[in-house]
């Protein structure tokens, strides 16, 4: 009966799981439709998509310790009601600046909830074996959620307006709301420390900074405001680390690093975070771009490497059962290296089913890391301190995300520009000859010009500028563009692969020195056995 309660309370918890990860991916689809409803500019689009993210990024270290502090499960419950409430009243907006500022709100409500489900499975599950497999399927409906955001909002956007979009989550976080009491268990404990005012805003500011900074870089290019963004957060967040060194009781317990399959592990989940997020961009673009699909059915074609991740946690315990949990960790970013190579060959007209497995197979190999790894991550601590460390293993998993599309995304832009700078130049010529307004002295002289230098800048404006040529041409420089962003894919997916390799190696190399065996009163080192 026991055991039955303790699975019913993890049945609950993936709720909320559930919906945080979808809500991270579901707007993308649902963003035209509103934006033209509300009136949206591009700038108030990109904060509009951005500004959950950055909120529940920047705050899920303050919400892990203080659900330490004041409860995890009240925590739960107050950002359960939080997410509800503002769900409802982001579904009715009637302003761009009213949608921003609901988002970033949801963004406090999600930092409270992921940190919160993840350290209550701790005091759920006692027993490691079960502890593993409650996280493994905890890190499948993350997964699964993220990969089937779109999808949902796809379907939902055919038959209803935008809103519904954001009112899936009310069901959800109404049975969370009224089984929560019944099934969870509460812990808090003095031992967590008060929270510290200046770290918390020192934290904030560091994670806001440095994620504004990438991510802004990414769609602006070399912009001094982002770069100084980006600057300014790694400086304050140099001075959190050193406040942390110098606190009894510490915001973030920087002590924990001295566990070596802890910091290989938080070092894997980031480049990982890397790797994963810099491919899915250069496959998404590649699959609307280059293969044709539309954004609908590029979102389910896109949908294995979400899946693939979850059916990957979802075998981690079984592939613990035959070795060891850093080994197996090892071995499934091997497995993830080799579908990033797959994705270094993908080219002709038959590159689909190419593409697909190599996503598949990268995402498969990340399993064992974000179930075994994350179990070994909070397992590592002592139990008052677990929402601590899972809000360092959340954090390590946004960072990467981000940094993933600001350094893998820049990267693909290069070997794209540089391509076409060195193969299409005739055809930007050609492009501004044939543009209307482009003879001398016509008042519309300055349009083909940004248009031909979309050309190098992107796939899209290369698609956008053949609308403009005659078939030959256009067909010319249609063929140009796609073999450029292919060549680029083909750089990432080599980039993804030695990262992932060498993730490999370093978790190989920085398990537990000595394999002998530990009383269990030193769960620390237990957990990184």
């Amino acid at each position: 009966m026991r055991v039955n309660r303790a699975w019913l309370g993890l049945a609950v918890l993936t709720l909320p799981t559930l919906l945080v990860a979808m809500d991270m991916t579901a707007l993308l689809l649902a963003l035209p439709q509103l934006s033209a409803d509300l009136g949206a500019s591009s700038v108030q689009q990109l904060w509009i998509t951005d500004g959950y993210g950055f909120t529940v990024a920047a705050l899920v270290i303050t919400m892990g310790t203080l659900g330490d502090r004041i409860g995890r499960r009240r925590l739960l419950m107050i950002g359960a009601a939080g997410f509800l409430v503002l769900s409802v009243v982001a579904a009715f907006s009637v302003s761009p600046l009213m949608l921003i500022v609901v988002r970033a709100l949801l963004g406090v409500a999600g930092a409270s909830l992921t940190p919160s489900t993840l350290a209550l499975i701790t005091d759920l599950f006692r027993d490691e074996r079960r502890r593993g497999r409650a996280i493994a399927i905890w890190a499948t409906c993350q997964f699964t959620g993220g990969a089937l955001g779109p999808v949902l909002a796809g379907l939902l956007l055919q038959h209803f307006w935008w809103g519904s979009v954001f009112l899936v989550a009310v069901p959800a976080m109404a049975v969370l709301l009224l089984a929560g009491p019944f099934l969870l268990p509460e812990r808090r404990s003095d031992q967590a420390g008060r929270l510290d005012p200046v770290s918390v805003g020192l934290s904030l500011v560091a994670v806001l900074a440095v994620i504004y900074g990438i991510k802004q870089l990414t769609v602006e290019g070399a912009q001094a405001g982002p770069a100084v963004a980006l600057v300014a957060g790694a400086a304050v967040g140099a001075v959190f680390v050193r406040r942390q060194l110098r606190l009894e009781a510490p915001l973030l317990d920087l002590s924990l690093f001295r566990n070596r399959p802890f910091t290989a592990v938080l070092v894997a989940l980031v480049l990982a975070g890397v790797s994963m997020a810099g491919t899915g961009l250069m496959v998404t673009q590649y699959l609307q771009g280059v293969l044709g699909h539309s954004p609908v059915a590029a979102a389910v074609l896109f949908a294995p490497m979400g899946l693939g991740t979850a059916a990957g946690t979802m075998f981690a315990p079984a592939l613990a059962r035959w070795m060891d949990r850093t080994t197996a960790i090892a071995a499934g970013l091997a497995c993830s290296a080799l579908g990033a190579l797959l994705l270094a060959a993908v080219g002709g007209a038959g590159s689909l089913p190419l593409v697909m497995t190599g996503i598949t197979v990268l995402a498969l190999g990340t399993g064992p890391l974000f179930a075994l790894g994350t179990g070994l991550v909070v397992g590592s601590v002592p139990p008052h301190r677990a929402g601590s460390a899972a809000s360092m293993s959340e954090t390590g998993n946004y960072l990467g995300g981000s940094l993933g599309l600001g350094l893998l995304g820049a990267l693909g832009a290069v070997v794209y520009g540089s391509r076409m700078n060195g193969t299409s130049s005739s055809l930007t010529e050609s492009l501004t000859e044939s543009l209307p307004g482009s003879l001398p002295g016509s008042p519309t002289s300055e349009l083909p010009r940004p248009l031909a230098d979309s050309v190098s800048d992107s796939l899209a404006g290369a698609i956008a500028a053949a609308g403009h040529l005659p078939a030959g041409q256009a067909a010319e420089l249609l063929h140009a563009a796609r073999a450029a962003f292919t060549t680029s894919l083909h750089v990432t997916g080599l980039v993804a692969a030695a990262l992932f390799a060498g993730l490999a190696l370093l978790v190989h190399l920085m398990r537990p020195a000595a394999p002998v065996r530990v009383p269990t009163s030193e769960p620390a080192v237990t957990a990184g056995r």
